[in-house]
């Protein structure tokens, strides 16, 4: 067979790795065609839940009366705890500490203490209406202070990092400060809401859809409140309309009432709250208290840092053990403390739980950590970007490389990529500018600040660094790809796809990309911690390289050549001399009887960590990054403009550049929205306020910057063996948004001079801007 028969030997398949590809769905997503669980057919006889939620932040649940409920027209029945098959507890952690429904006690505002199933969702949510439920009241904490006020208990066991002796540093130190910084929580605000449709199977088994970041949580959580074994349970995701964190564990109480009303009813239940409903009875970002204190030489290096990280965490533990572990992981930022004492105080309170958000805790660690780079360049009278490169981890050998949690600081690049944008942005220029614009304005005041992102990347939770994947190759050459990560906008399923059209040098389209589910691969971690890429994407080039093998071997045997000469090349294969093409070669190897299916699996190396010790490596590498934002603000109204962000972050080599230019460019907003426009508000009763579009503000289209420059540092790989040396980039340029709350904070400053630290909390509302400029006009 002659090469002429085939395509030009140059040429090359479309969609490879490090390719600009678009995301599989994009088209979909904008012209409405992607299904997602509201969207599937009906099945026939379907009913529909709805939540009874408390109305009391804390009290003892002395009887409940659903007698009006039952009654109502179309209701089919109602259940409380008592009627859980199982163990009335969804706690992902093994707590047991959170119940699916209340039975004795609530512990928030809108906690669930029973399930409506009806005909109509809409009958379902009147009938819920129609409780009597009677409580006596207990005493109640909502925030952080009421938790320190009540001698709150803890949520969970609180971590301590500890390098050299700070405490003697400290009292040793030239110069020295303390302060305090509040920093706000974040509602998730997915398009999608939470939903989840059950439907029941024979003898025990179920099938759920859910929209989760972690299947394989559901599957045990079902499995749990039915006593049923996991093998019963099938848990399915096509796609969810945004994640952010919080869909890792909160789908977990809608799976588990459709599931049981499924079950004994032998009905498909259907569980959709409103967003009123949703925002009030589901888990945000942590929002934390930072104690501070600083020691540091006339230069504005640091020499000691202690600090105490507090969050207000809800009634159970969740996710807050991690959460405000990593915060701690990230209490250094990009900056090497030589004498070190760091704590969290995971804080119980009466309001829902908080859960995982995009960072992790990791954004309010460096924060806090951007906050004292801040405090010690006022305190000298020089620019924070100067602080900030002169506390920077240094380069292996240079003694400056260790965190407080013991891991050495390998793959550094940060001080390249600052410096790098400190050119491209004019950043000195600009800031000299401002300075003059500053001192001729009478009203309006602007400021600039420099950022730098260091992000971790792993699970802390050193078991969850596993993936798998399930990849077949059919007779006529089509493949078939499933794994464990799971889709929510981010563009994992086309990176996966990528990676798989790339290992057989085959055109993207040959791909078919399916839906997660626990019967394909099991025992899946949630898609999170930025991981979903570097795990799945290591698993499917495992199952591509188990079947690789088998073709090569196949192919070295049939034609008589050795296994070097079997090579793989766009579309087709090239067997010594002869080529052919991808199709043909497949249906040849099937009837020699290959194995056309392979189990891929992976696991992040060289990863450990001692909790009890505060030592280890818990991250497998670094993902770097740089902000610099210009701002203006209204010094008689504490309004603002964002007039220009310039950003380089570093992805390693990437995967693709198109979809991760958009996870930087919307981690950004995100986190701008996070630090200026989007304010949790309960009130003295406890119950929360913003819990509607209404009274809750993201941040819109318009409040981006007037100038955005984006750009990925192409020359950056990772030093690591990741999937194609590329990084994660879901979570660390949330971070970059920092930069955002430091140019607030230059302006403010400008009004007394930029004598005093501005200490502005987050979120920066207009409010806060204006009260810290009166602040400022009092220095």
């Amino acid at each position: 067979m002659d090469k002429s028969t085939f395509e030009d030997p140059k040429a090359v398949i479309s969609g490879p790795m490090h390719g600009s590809l678009r995301h599989d769905s994009a088209h979909k997503h904008v012209t409405g065609a992607a299904d997602y669980i509201d969207d599937i057919p009906e099945p026939t006889g379907l009913l529909h839940g709805a939540l009874g939620l408390s109305d009391r932040p804390h009290a003892e649940i002395l009887s409940i009366d659903l007698s009006a409920v039952a009654a109502y027209p179309g209701v089919v029945w109602v259940f409380t705890g008592k009627d859980v098959p199982g163990v009335n507890d969804t706690s992902s952690n093994g707590s047991h500490d959170e119940p699916l429904l209340a039975e004795t006690l609530v512990q928030f505002h809108r906690q669930p203490i029973f399930a409506v199933i009806a005909e109509t969702r809409e009958t379902a949510r009147r009938a819920a209406r129609l409780a009597k439920i009677d409580y006596r009241d207990l005493p109640h904490w909502h925030n952080i202070d009421g938790a320190l006020a009540n001698g709150s208990p803890l949520v969970t066991t609180p971590m301590t990092l500890q390098r050299g002796e700070p405490e003697t540093e400290m009292s040793n130190a030239a110069m020295r400060l303390k302060g305090q910084m509040r920093i706000g929580g974040q509602e998730h605000f997915y398009l999608e809401g939470h939903i989840a449709v059950a439907i029941p199977g024979e003898d025990d088994e179920v099938t759920v859809w859910s929209s989760t970041q972690h299947p394989s949580e559901i599957q045990h959580i079902v499995g749990h409140v039915l006593d049923i074994p996991s093998n019963a349970v099938t848990v399915n995701v096509r796609r969810m309309g945004g994640g952010f964190g919080g869909k890792e564990t909160q789908g977990n109480q809608f799976a588990a009432l459709a599931a049981i009303a499924a079950k004994k009813l032998g009905r498909a239940v259907k569980f959709r709250p409103d967003r009123d409903e949703d925002m009030s009875a589901t888990g945000k970002r942590h929002d934390f208290l930072v104690d501070y204190e600083v020691g540091f030489d006339a230069e504005g290096r640091i020499h000691a840092v202690d600090a105490t990280y507090a969050a207000r965490c809800g009634f159970s533990s969740d996710l807050s053990g991690p959460v405000t572990d990593r915060a701690l992981f990230h209490a250094d930022s990009s900056y090497f403390y030589p004498h070190v004492h760091l704590q969290s105080k995971p804080l119980k309170t009466h309001t829902v739980s908080n859960t995982a958000f995009r960072g992790f805790g990791g954004p309010q660690g460096m924060l806090g950590a951007e906050r004292v780079i801040e405090e010690i360049a006022y305190s000298l009278g020089k620019d924070p970007l100067d602080i900030r490169k002169l506390n920077f981890y240094g380069q292996p050998g240079s003694g400056r490389t260790l965190t407080p949690y013991h891991q050495e600081v390998e793959d550094n690049i940060i001080a390249r990529v600052v410096d790098e944008l400190e050119e491209t942005a004019e950043y000195r220029a600009r800031r000299n500018a401002i300075i003059g614009f500053n001192r001729d304005s009478r009203y309006i005041r602007k400021g600039i600040a420099l950022t730098p992102v260091k992000f971790g990347i792993s699970f802390t939770m050193t078991a969850f660094n596993q993936a798998g994947a399930l990849v077949h190759i059919y007779q006529d050459g089509s493949i078939h790809l499933n794994h464990g990560g799971t889709e929510m906008g981010q563009g994992l399923y086309t990176k996966v796809a990528q990676v798989l059209a790339d290992s057989f040098q085959v055109d993207i389209s040959r791909v078919k990309i399916t839906a997660t589910t626990t019967a394909k691969v099991p025992n899946t971690s949630a898609t999170a911690a930025s991981s979903g890429s570097d795990l799945n994407g290591m698993a499917a080039f495992d199952a591509a390289r188990q079947i690789k093998e088998r073709l090569v071997a196949f192919a070295a045997e049939k034609w008589e050549v050795a296994p070097s000469d079997v090579v793989f090349l766009p579309n087709r294969v090239r067997v010594g001399e002869i080529e052919i093409s991808f199709p043909d070669f497949i249906k040849q190897a099937y009837f020699a009887r290959v194995q056309l299916s392979a189990a891929g699996f992976y696991k992040t190396p060289k990863i450990h960590w001692d909790r009890k010790a505060g030592r280890g490596t818990p991250f497998y590498y670094f993902a770097y990054g740089a902000a610099c934002t210009e701002v203006s603000i209204d010094t008689l109204t504490g309004e603002y403009l964002i007039d220009r962000t310039d950003i380089l972050h570093d992805v390693g080599r990437s995967l693709n550049p198109a979809i991760d230019l958009g996870q930087v460019e919307g981690a950004f907003v995100q986190g701008l929205g996070w630090l200026t426009t989007e304010e949790l508000w309960w009130d003295d009763k406890g119950r929360l306020r913003t819990h509607a579009p209404s009274t809750y503000k993201i941040p819109l289209a318009s409040d981006r910057p007037k100038i955005f420059n984006v750009r990925l540092a192409e020359w950056s790989e990772n030093a690591e063996a990741t999937i194609g040396r590329s990084k994660a980039v879901g979570e660390p340029p949330f971070m970059l948004a920092i930069s955002v709350l430091e140019a607030l904070s230059m302006a403010v400053a400008s009004v007394a001079d930029y004598k005093v630290c501005p200490r502005l909390d987050a979120p920066a509302t207009p409010e806060r801007v204006l009260m810290a400029v009166e602040r400022m006009k009092r220095v």
